[in-house]
C-alpha cells in the first residue's frame, strides 16, 4: 500500500513555478509589438509620418513653381490686346507726343505733333507684338502676335509718316537694331521654355518623395528651368534699359521712353520663385529622409513615426519567466 507523500510549502511553490510557461504573459500577447530574436520589441514605422518633412518641402516647392508659372503667363500675354492688366503689361513704351520733325511739309496741326505727322502718341512693346495709341484715346491698335517678335522702331515709324514729313532719330539706334533682334529672339525662346518647364515641375516634384536618387536629376532639371527664366529676365532688363538710354540720348528731339514697371515686377517675381524652388530641390538631394531611406534604414526621418520608445522598454519581458508583478500575492518574497 502506497503511502501518501507530504511536501513542504516551499517545495510545492518551486514545482508550480517550474511548470509555468516562460515568455510573455497573456496581457502582452495582445500587444501590437513584435518580439525579435534578441528579446526586444520594435514598434511599427509610419512611413508617411517619417517623411512628412520632405513632403512639406516638396509641396512648398510646387507652390513656388505655381506662382512662377502664373507670373510668367502674365509676362507672355502682356500687351497682346487692350484689356485690363494686359494693356498695362509691357516692356517698353516710346513717347512721340512732342517729337520735333526734321521737315514737316504741308501738314495740319492737330492735338499733338506726332498725330500731325501721321504718327501715334505712343508705342508700347510686348513679347509677341506692339500696340500704339493716343494719349486722349488710349490704345487704338495692336499688331498681330508673331513668334520671335522683335521691335523695329525705324520700320514702324517710316511706314506711318505722312508724305513729305521726316523725323530724326538718334544714330545709335541703327547700331543696336541687330543686337535687339538677337536678344529679342533669345528672350522669347527662354520665356516660353521657362514657363513650360516650370509647369512640368509642378507635376514631377512629388517623385522626389520616394527616393533621394530622383532628387539629383530633378535638381538639374529645375536648375535649367530657373536658369532659362533668369536669363530671359536679365536679357529683357538689359536690352530695354539700353534701348531707353539710346533713344533718349538726344534731348533736342523731344523723344520720350519708359520701362513697363508692371512687366518687370512680374518677370522678376517669376524668376525669384523659380530660383527658390530650385534651391529647395538642391537641398532635398542631401537632406530630409525619403521613403526609400526609411524602408532601407539609411535615415529615420521624424522620430514621432517610430512610436513611444519609453513604453516599449517597460513592456520588455523579464528573462527566465513571468514578471514578479504578475505572480500571486503569496508568492512574493
Amino acid at each position: 500500500m502506497a503511502l501518501p507523500t507530504f511536501r513542504s510549502l516551499a517545495a510545492r511553490r518551486q514545482r508550480k513555478k517550474e511548470e509555468q510557461p516562460t515568455g510573455v504573459t497573456g496581457a502582452e500577447d495582445n500587444s501590437e509589438r513584435t518580439l525579435t530574436p534578441n528579446g526586444t520589441y520594435t514598434s511599427g514605422i509610419n512611413i508617411k509620418l517619417a517623411t512628412k518633412t520632405r513632403k512639406n518641402w516638396i509641396l512648398l516647392s510646387s507652390l513656388f513653381f505655381f506662382i512662377s508659372v502664373i507670373f510668367l503667363i502674365l509676362v507672355e500675354i502682356g500687351n497682346i490686346n487692350d484689356k485690363a492688366v494686359i494693356r498695362n503689361t509691357y516692356f517698353f513704351t516710346l513717347n512721340l507726343t512732342n517729337i520735333i520733325p526734321s521737315s514737316a511739309g504741308e501738314i495740319t496741326l492737330v492735338n499733338s505733333l506726332a498725330r500731325s505727322l501721321g504718327l501715334h502718341d505712343f508705342y508700347q512693346v510686348g513679347l509677341w507684338n506692339f500696340c500704339e495709341g493716343y494719349n486722349d484715346e488710349g490704345i487704338t491698335y495692336c499688331s498681330p502676335t508673331q513668334t520671335l517678335y522683335w521691335f523695329n522702331p525705324i520700320e514702324i515709324l517710316l511706314n506711318e509718316l505722312l508724305a513729305g514729313a521726316t523725323i530724326a532719330l538718334p544714330a545709335e539706334i541703327n547700331n543696336i537694331l541687330n543686337l535687339i533682334k538677337i536678344a529679342s529672339h533669345l528672350m522669347f525662346g527662354f520665356f516660353l521654355t521657362g514657363v513650360c518647364m516650370n509647369f512640368v515641375n509642378i507635376l514631377l516634384a512629388p517623385i522626389v518623395l520616394y527616393s533621394r536618387w530622383w532628387s539629383f536629376p530633378f535638381a538639374i532639371w529645375t536648375f535649367i528651368s530657373a536658369l532659362l527664366t533668369t536669363a530671359a529676365t536679365v536679357i529683357a532688363t538689359v536690352m530695354f534699359v539700353i534701348f531707353k538710354n539710346v533713344i533718349t540720348s538726344q534731348q533736342g528731339l523731344n523723344i520720350g521712353a519708359g520701362l513697363g514697371t508692371q512687366m518687370f515686377v512680374f518677370m522678376w517675381i517669376a524668376t525669384a520663385f523659380s530660383i527658390f524652388a530650385w534651391l529647395i530641390h538642391v537641398s532635398l538631394a542631401c537632406c530630409c529622409a525619403s521613403r526609400r531611406d526609411v524602408k532601407t534604414g539609411r535615415r529615420k526621418g521624424r522620430k514621432s513615426a517610430y512610436g513611444d520608445v519609453g513604453s516599449d522598454e517597460k513592456k520588455k519581458p523579464v528573462a527566465g519567466g513571468t514578471r514578479w508583478a504578475k505572480m500571486p500575492r503569496f508568492g512574493r518574497g
